[in-house]
């Protein structure tokens, strides 16, 4: 039986999020920007019209969005990720195996299903928008690369009506013709110019282009594959299991510039909590940690970036612990006069919970930790975030915290901020 394989991708995702409770922007001009308000990383068809790149620096056409009532937002991460479980969740109900590619992205298993797919995936696409509010564009193909390519028409072309079957061999070379071969799923930017090189300039082109055995001494292994793809062939299969983190960053650039050791303790305390909380939702513990501060390389100021380690004794997932070692480096890198402008905590030797080395020279509660730890992040999902925390983080130290001057309310993710109906 033959693989049918589709591609479900949310459109202009961040900005459908914002729209989901702003009803009336509607037909109006939608982005959102990056952390610190800085560049484009959002955008709907209709910004992308008046010219507006992705990534574009928002100082840079901040007059143009004005002039043309441009609704721009500050990234509210907390909000897509709460929407985007819930179109993941709703998806499952489509397909025996669903693998979420993204945050944004999933694919689904439809090997078997009898009938019409389109019709079937105009189905799963209006319960989406019906349940959760957000359109969504689906490419349906034999292989995950086939289904990239057909995402992308379905999102081009309006009158499919949000999808596009590759059902026969037409309908495919029109469709890999219309797709440059830089666009093709894999294939980068440096790829994208080797194969312009040997007269390669769209998909079709690559996928009929005789030399496999060059294909694979350019693009090793993996690029065969993506071609063996855009003939149809199943070669990626779909990962269904969710690996655990084999390192866990956490870090920002800081809204304002830092100078004093005091502020610079409460971002690093922050980050280690937000990579603890991540540490123990994937039930694993860690056995070293590493902190880096520098200052801002873009800027002409007296340069300083300085990283250094710390290795436990045995293994922890405990935020406390985290933070008061992450401290103690902290206090050896910091060096007096620098303009701080990022800090990061990387943590790193991660096992599973059970798994972890235990210390023969520290006597710790573990079972008392576990607990804590636990109850804490019960309150923090069913509160908000960090509605208890160290007090290590602060109160509101505005100072190190993102520049976020046009964020949305949270709101499905903060009691205070639920929207209200009059």
């Amino acid at each position: 039986m033959e693989k049918i394989i589709a591609l479900v991708d949310c459109n202009s995702f961040y900005c459908s999020c914002e729209r989901l409770f702003r009803p009336d922007l509607k037909n109006i001009p939608v982005g959102v920007l990056s952390n610190n308000d800085g560049c484009f990383v959002s955008r709907t068809k209709e910004l992308k019209a008046l010219g507006v790149k992705m990534g574009e620096p928002y100082f840079k056409v901040k007059e143009l969005c004005e002039k043309n009532n441009v609704a721009v937002f500050s990234a509210n991460f907390s909000l897509y990720t709460n929407i985007s479980d819930r179109v993941m969740r709703t998806l499952m109900n489509f397909a025996p195996e669903v693998e979420v590619y993204s945050v944004d992205e999933a694919f689904l298993d439809l090997t078997g299903v009898q009938g019409d797919l389109e019709k079937y995936c105009k189905i799963v696409r209006e319960t989406i928008l019906r349940d959760v509010g957000i359109p969504v564009s689906i490419g349906i193909a034999s292989s995950k690369t086939l289904a990239k390519v057909a995402n992308k028409i379905a999102k081009n072309y309006d009158k499919l009506g949000g999808v596009f079957y590759l059902s026969d061999q037409k309908r495919t070379d029109w469709a890999l013709e219309k797709t440059k071969v830089g666009d093709v799923w894999g294939i980068g930017s440096r790829s994208s110019e080797k194969l312009n090189s040997l007269g390669i300039y769209n998909a079709k082109q690559f996928r009929d282009y005789k030399n496999e055995r060059q294909v694979q001494k350019i693009f090793t292994k993996l690029g065969r594959m993506t071609q063996d793809e855009l003939k149809g062939k199943y070669c990626f299969e779909l990962s269904t299991v969710v690996e655990k983190k084999k390192e866990i960053i956490s870090s920002r650039t800081f809204g304002s510039p830092v100078f004093d050791i005091g502020t610079l303790r409460q971002s690093i305390a922050n980050y280690a909590t937000l990579a603890c909380e991540k540490l123990r939702h994937q039930k694993s513990v860690c056995a070293s940690i590493e902190v880096i501060v520098r200052t801002n390389p873009f800027k002409n100021v007296t340069q300083y970036y300085a990283a250094r380690g710390y290795k436990f004794n045995s293994h922890t997932n405990d935020t406390r612990m985290v933070i008061k070692y992450a401290w103690q480096v902290l206090d050896e890198l910091y060096r007096h006069g620098y303009e701080y402008k990022k800090g990061m905590i990387r943590i790193s030797e991660i096992r599973d919970g059970d798994q972890g080395q235990m210390s023969l020279f520290e006597q710790t509660d573990n079972s008392k930790s576990e607990k804590l730890m636990e109850v804490i992040d019960r309150i923090n999902r069913r509160e908000g975030p960090q509605t208890v925390k160290s007090m290590a983080c602060g109160v509101d130290n505005k100072a190190w915290k993102m520049k976020q001057e046009l964020k949305s309310p949270r709101y499905v993710t903060g009691w205070n901020e639920l929207r209200k109906c009059y």
